[in-house]
């Protein structure tokens, strides 16, 4: 194996447990506060604590993880004006998603947010976690839409931390209401209306930040080799391993 091979494979290995990760932090498997140690991720996803390290350096990256001065990570612990502050910045971004979005779309990429939004109603009932994910992973798929790099990283990370965010200042999730807003702003996309669909945007995530802070829950005290079982042969999120469509497509 050569040291370009073997630098790539440290690097999948390190993306496995970073997806893997964020997964169980949307899914409040893993609450702000848990500690990540280096060993037992190492042992959990069977790769070496330096490569477990770079993982946990990436997810800091992205504002999930808080590295402390005794090395030691774990999940991190948004203040409430910081919560408040990413929903803030997040609208301003994801008004702009939709902006580049309306009257754009082809009929496969519109059918690909209604299937999308049929998902999202048919796990209704289910856990918070369920709802919180599909409801997150409808607007990175809206992201990968605009085929801009930018965006569509910006966009993931700030969604991925208001999950955090959720799961540290809220109440129960209302999936009725994302799925009825979602649903709207697929009708305003298809029509074209840019302004229209900017204020949706706006009241959209506006709405899910006041309903969501409102208390801090109370954590947790779980084992994370149990916690991160599920997780370290899970897919990849549905909205990330979808294909990207041309805009120049458009019908």
């Amino acid at each position: 194996m050569t040291r370009d091979e073997a630098g790539s494979g440290a690097s999948d290995k390190a993306g496995t447990i970073c997806r893997a990760l964020r997964r169980a932090i949307i899914e409040r498997a893993l609450e702000p506060g848990a500690a990540l140690p280096e060993d037992a991720l190492g042992e959990r996803f069977g790769v070496s604590r330096t490569i477990a390290r770079h993982a946990l350096g990436q997810l800091a990256a992205e504002g999930l993880v808080e590295l402390r001065r005794n090395r030691t990570a774990v999940v991190a612990t948004p203040s409430w004006q910081e919560a408040r502050d990413t929903f803030d910045i997040r609208i301003e971004l994801e008004r702009l998603v939709v902006r580049q979005l309306a009257g754009r779309l082809s009929k496969a990429q519109l059918a690909t947010l209604r299937g999308h939004v049929d998902a999202e109603d048919a796990a209704r009932g289910e856990s918070d976690a369920v709802s919180i994910r599909l409801a997150t992973e409808f607007h990175i798929l809206l992201a990968q839409m605009t085929e801009s790099p930018i965006l569509t990283r910006y966009v993931s990370e700030l969604a991925y931390r208001c999950c955090l965010i959720l799961s540290l200042y809220s109440r129960p999730h209302s999936s009725e209401c994302a799925i009825n807003e979602h649903s709207l702003l697929i009708d305003a996309l298809e029509s074209g209306d840019a302004e229209t669909v900017m204020k949706l945007m706006h009241h959209h995530l506006d709405s899910v930040a006041e309903r969501a802070l409102v208390a801090q829950a109370k954590p947790r005290e779980r084992d994370i080799m149990a916690i991160l079982a599920p997780y370290a042969e899970a897919p990849q999120p549905a909205a990330k391993a979808r294909g990207k469509r041309s805009l120049k497509a458009a019908g």
